[in-house]
C-alpha cells in the first residue's frame, strides 16, 4: 500500500475563476488539513479568506504568510475555542469588523475523542459535541444574523460520513456530526423564512442565504497519519473507490456550493467519500 502523500498541493494555481470575487470567507480549522484546502480552493475563486484555528499560533502564522505569497493577498486568521459560545460570536464579530462583511462560512473544525462507550468518560462526550456541534450552533447563530441583515449569505458545514454510518470507539464524533444533518436543515428553512418576512426572498438576481453539508470520507491528511498499515487496508477495501479522498476533492464541492449561482441547492447533504456509504 502506498503512503498517505501528506505534503501534496492540493491547488497548484493561483486564481482560476470569479466565482467569488468581492466575496468574504471564514473557514473554520482553515489553517491545516482540509480546511487550508477550503481557503485554498476559495481564495482561487477570488473570495478574501478569514481562516479559523485554536492551538497552533506559529503554524497559523506561516499559514498566513505562505498564503499570503501565494495569492498576492492577504488571509486574516482568527484563534478561539469553538467548545466556547463568546469565543464563537467573537471571531464572527473579528471577520466582519476586519473585513467588513461575511458571505461564506465553512465550518469545517472538529475534534475526535476516540473511546468505547462503555469506556468514555462525561468530559470525552461534552467536549467533543461541544466543538462539532454546538460550536458550529453558536457560529451559524453569530453568521446568520448578519446574513439575514444584508440579505445574502452561504453557510456550509463539515460533517463525516462517519456521521451517517457510525464507527466503533466514536460514539461522541458520529452523534454531533450527525447532529449536523438536523441543524443544517433547519437553519436552511430558517434563513428562507427569514428573507420571506423580509420581503428579500423573492429580489432580482438576489442570492439569498443557502445552507448545506458536506460529508468527506476518508481523506488523506495527518488525521489519518497514525493508522496502521493494516487498519488502512481495510479501510481502503470497503471504499468502491479504493483510494483515500484529496482535500481539494472536498474544497471543490465548498467553493461550488458558495458561489451565487449555487443559490437553488440549500438543506441538503453532499457526500464525498468515493461511495463508501452505498
Amino acid at each position: 500500500m502506498s503512503e498517505i502523500d501528506l505534503t501534496q498541493n492540493d491547488n497548484t494555481s493561483t486564481r482560476v475563476g470569479n466565482k467569488l470575487k468581492g466575496r468574504v470567507a471564514f473557514v473554520t480549522g482553515g489553517t491545516r488539513g482540509i480546511g487550508a484546502s477550503i481557503c485554498r480552493s476559495l481564495a482561487s475563486q477570488g473570495a478574501t479568506v478569514a481562516a479559523g484555528f485554536t492551538g497552533n499560533e506559529k503554524a497559523a502564522t506561516e499559514f498566513r504568510d505562505s498564503f499570503t505569497e501565494t495569492y498576492a493577498t492577504s488571509v486574516s486568521i482568527h484563534k478561539g475555542n469553538l467548545g466556547v459560545p463568546e469565543d464563537c460570536r467573537r471571531t464572527i464579530d473579528e471577520v466582519i469588523s476586519n473585513h467588513g462583511r461575511l458571505d461564506i462560512l465553512v465550518n469545517n473544525a472538529g475534534i475526535t475523542c476516540d473511546k468505547t462507550v462503555l469506556k468514555m468518560m462525561d468530559d470525552d462526550w461534552f467536549n467533543v459535541l461541544n466543538v462539532n456541534l454546538s460550536g458550529v450552533f453558536f457560529l451559524c447563530q453569530a453568521a446568520l444574523r448578519h446574513m439575514a441583515e444584508r440579505g445574502s449569505g452561504r453557510i456550509v458545514n463539515v460533517s463525516s460520513v462517519i456521521g451517517e454510518m457510525g464507527n466503533i470507539g466514536q460514539a461522541n464524533y458520529a452523534a454531533s456530526k450527525s447532529g449536523l444533518f438536523g441543524l443544517t436543515k433547519t437553519l436552511a428553512r430558517e434563513a428562507a423564512s427569514l428573507l420571506a418576512r423580509s420581503g428579500k426572498l423573492t429580489e432580482p438576481n438576489g442570492i439569498g442565504i443557502t445552507v448545506n453539508t458536506v460529508t468527506p470520507g476518508f481523506i488523506a491528511t495527518e488525521m489519518l497519519g497514525h493508522i496502521p498499515e493494516k487498519v488502512m487496508e481495510k479501510i481502503l477495501a470497503q471504499i468502491p473507490l479504493g483510494r483515500l479522498g484529496k482535500p481539494e476533492e472536498i474544497a471543490r464541492v465548498v467553493h461550488f456550493l458558495a458561489a451565487d449561482t449555487s443559490s437553488y441547492i440549500t438543506g441538503q447533504v453532499w457526500g464525498v467519500n468515493g461511495g463508501l456509504d452505498m
